[in-house]
């Protein structure tokens, strides 16, 4: 599923992507600066998390209470250096939780990554808007 979209529109592709029921480890790719992290704020507000969230590029993840009782994860490997890094902090735990786990740069956990589990992929358009890709 694809979609191209404003930062207008943003709250409506993320309710596009939570009605099609995910996997709850979703992978985000995108170069830096393309909007991930702008796109996964929006995902958990979908989810009903109320509190601001922001990104966890130097406490690595994040928690969020939502106000159903779910919890949603944000990951942000960007600085790990070693996959070993992800494991000290427990990060199979997390992502065999049953919870969101949002990661991005999840290409520094590659043998960590469950099977089960969405990509999302964000790239910026030369007339700003993104371009997503859900699979």
């Amino acid at each position: 599923m694809e979609f191209i979209f404003s930062l207008d529109e943003i709250a409506d592709v993320a309710r596009s992507v939570v009605a099609k029921n995910p996997k709850k480890v979703i992978l985000f790719y995108g170069e830096m600066g393309a909007g991930k992290t702008t796109f996964i704020k929006q995902l958990a507000k979908e989810l009903g998390v109320t509190e601001a969230t922001s990104s966890p590029t130097f406490s690595l993840v994040n928690e969020y209470q939502a106000i159903n009782n779910q919890i949603v994860y944000h990951f942000d490997f960007y600085r790990l250096k070693k996959e070993t890094e992800a494991m000290d902090m427990g990060v199979e735990e997390y992502l065999y939780s049953g919870n969101w786990c949002f990661i991005e740069w999840a290409e520094q956990i590659p043998n960590l990554i469950p099977e089960l589990h969405s990509i999302i992929s964000i790239k910026e358009l030369p007339d700003g808007r993104r371009a997503l890709k859900l699979s």
